[in-house]
Order: structure tokens, then sequence, then C-alpha cells
């Protein structure tokens, strides 16, 4: 083990390929990444494989490592060079259009991140020990240092955990907040004991909207590992490509990165399948960590009333009750989960501007913002749809 940072050496890749895969594993998936399956070696390198990041995409890997002299992995930082700001869910388009109107150039810039992935989680690996502190120390002042080397405008850590917020705090980056909704698992046994907890008029909507997909007649099922098969994953695909074309009009992920998904990570994935006669039309994809279920991806290619709430939220609630986990996560923006349960929690992301006067200038727009979004998260935890006091149910 190095005996501190000075013992390590920093370089960068732009292929996990070369990089073994238990070495990488071993710095990010940390007990306090609660098994989040988004930062493991095998789902990065899908995405790589899949052709779903690099240039069609334009998010090119620069995976920053941390070494010891023996070529031990210490460290390591899933960093990707970006000539937008697609795909983030934490948004900085005004931040590029005020700095190019002030005759800049905003991009390329440097992401922290897992690409396409609103899901909160570490993105400075480190293995755990004495010596962890001071090699994400390392990691976040490399990362300022290759922005002002090759004069790129920022740097951005993107779903970060609230520990890293801190530390990137303390050396100088900027704090940004954000929200989004999580199910929280009070120990229940089953659906019945969560819509218990709901005031009557919440636990009544639900009810009903359940019901109502149950008289469409549909077949759901919830599928996972072995069960999932490539005609599963065409059908998925279609799911997603509608949606993704509908809001985005151009989704990332390739065909083959879901099947390399099925192939390496099959026991973390969670498909809530919904058929209609035999065919296929809409479902939900999760992914499973270990004390958590992420809801990711949802599409369908029929109108069914409640589909998209029943697949996405209570299928997701009915799973995490069986297995035993923590809570589900359900991405990014969305207040219409609020009154299915899904509470507001603050995200964090910390960014590095290498521009003084611009910093200066974006330093000024957090300060107004970090408080409004905490107000707003307060004002919007108002609204939950759990019983208060008095309450008879």
């Amino acid at each position: 083990m190095p005996d501190g940072a000075a013992s390590v050496s920093l370089r960068i890749v732009d292929s996990l390929g070369g990089v073994d895969a238990a070495a990488w594993d071993a710095c990010a998936l940390v007990p306090d990444a609660q098994g989040n399956p988004f930062v493991c070696h095998a789902f990065l390198k899908a995405l790589e494989d899949s052709g779903s990041v690099g240039r069609r995409s334009g998010w090119q890997p620069q995976y920053l490592l941390a070494e010891g002299a023996d070529g031990t992995l210490w460290g390591a930082a899933p960093l990707y060079l970006k000539g937008h700001s697609q795909g983030e869910y934490i948004f900085d388009h005004n931040w590029a259009r005020a700095f190019e109107q002030a005759g800049g150039n905003y991009y390329p810039k440097l992401q922290l991140a897992v690409p396409f992935t609103p899901v909160p989680g570490p993105r400075l690996f480190a293995r755990p020990g004495p010596t962890e502190g001071a090699v994400r120390d390392a990691l976040i002042d490399m990362l300022a240092k290759i922005a002002g080397d090759n004069r790129l405008s920022s740097v951005h850590a993107t779903f970060c955990t609230e520990q890293e917020w801190r530390r990137f705090g303390d050396r100088g980056w900027l704090q940004r907040l954000g929200h989004q909704y999580h199910w929280s698992n009070a120990g229940y046994r089953t659906f019945d004991d969560f819509l218990s907890a709901l005031s009557s008029r919440k636990r009544k909507a639900i009810r009903k909207e359940r019901d109502q997909v149950r008289r469409e007649g549909l077949n759901i099922r919830t599928l996972s590992g072995a069960e999932i098969t490539s005609d599963h994953w065409d059908a998925f695909f279609a799911f997603y490509m509608d949606t993704g074309g509908r809001k985005w009009g151009s989704p990332y992920l390739t065909r083959s990165f879901f099947d390399i998904l099925g192939a390496t990570m099959a026991d973390r994935v969670v498909l809530v399948l919904a058929e209609a006669d035999g065919r296929p039309v809409g479902g939900a994809l999760n992914m499973r960590g270990d004390d958590a279920l992420y809801g990711r991806y949802w599409g369908c290619l029929e109108s069914h009333a409640f589909l998209h709430f029943e697949a996405c939220y209570y299928r997701a609630i009915d799973y995490a009750i069986a297995h035993g986990l923590a809570r589900v996560e359900a991405g990014a923006q969305g207040d219409h989960k609020l009154q299915r349960g899904y509470l507001p929690v603050p995200t964090y992301s910390a960014h590095w501007i290498v521009d003084p006067r611009f910093r200066r200038a974006v330093a000024d727009y957090l300060e107004r913002e970090r408080p409004a979004v905490e107000s707003e998260i307060r004002d919007l935890a108002a609204f939950s749809p759990f019983r208060k006091d008095g309450d008879a149910g």
C-alpha cells in the first residue's frame, strides 16, 4: 500500500479494455457504493463495447487511473470528454450560452459521471484503507489540472455522493444541489402494508390505477437473470427507441448494449414486461444494487391506462418489498412520482470552472440557486401522500 498520494501516479486511458475488472471494482464497489451497478467495470465497459459511448454519442472515455509503482490500481474516476451537454440530467446549457456569448469556448468540457444515468453514486473511486482520502484528493486535483493544462472550460462531477460533494467543496470546487424522487421501504411486508401508510385519498387513487391496469387485460411479468431472452431485449429495445425518439430525438444506447448487459449483468437486471394477447406492448428496465432498485428506462408501443405507473413505480415497489430492498430510486424529474410514495431527496454535483471571471459568475448563481432548491424540496415534501396525525385511514 502506498504511503500517500505522493506514491501514486495518475494517467488517462481511453478504454477499460486494459484495466483489470477486479481491480476497478475493488476501488468502485466499496461499502459506501452499496453495490451500485452503474459504476462497476462490466456496466461501463458494456457502454464502450456496444458503441453507446465514443465518437458517435460524443461521450469520449478518458478514464483517470491512480496507480502505485507496482501497477496496483488504487483509485479511478469515470471521466468523459464532451462536446455537448446531452445525457447529463444536470443542466448547464445556460452556462454554456453565457460563456460563449462572452467570447469563450464552453466545449469541449470534462464530465465525471456515468453516461446517460442520473443515479447518485460514487465518482471518486479508491481502495478502502488509510490512504483512500489522499487518493481521492489527488484525483480531484488532477481533474482540475487536466482542464487547465488543456484549455478546457470546466469539469463537472454529476450525481456524486454527498460525502464527495463536500470533499470537492473543500478543494475549491463549486457545489450545486438538485433533487429527484426515491421510495423508502419502512419494513413493509406487502404492497397493502405500504398503502396503509398513505392517506385514504391517495390509497384509493393508487388502488384505482392498479385496478384499471388489471381491467386492461395485460399480462405483466417481472423477469431477471436467465429468464430474460434475446426476444425480450428485442421488445424492450423497441420500447426504448420509441420513448427516446419522442423525448430527446437521439437515443444513446445501441441494441448490442442490451445483449452485453444481459450476458454480463443478468443477475442485476429486473425487467418488467407487459403483454397484450401475447404481444409485448410496454416495459420498464431496472437495475438492482445491494439495497436498492434503480429505475432506468421505460417505453410502450400502445396506450394503456396507467401502465406507466404500474410498470415503473408499483412493480418496482412490489419487487423491493419482496426482496427486502431499502429503497427504489425512480430517476430524474417527474413530480407525479410524489403522489405515488416517492419523496424528494437532494442530489449533488460539483463543478470546476477554469476561467476566474466565469467562475465568479457561476458561483454567484449557485449561491442563489441552492437555497431555492432546498426550499423546493421542503415544499414538495409537504405534499407527501403519507398519512398525517389524525388521519384515521
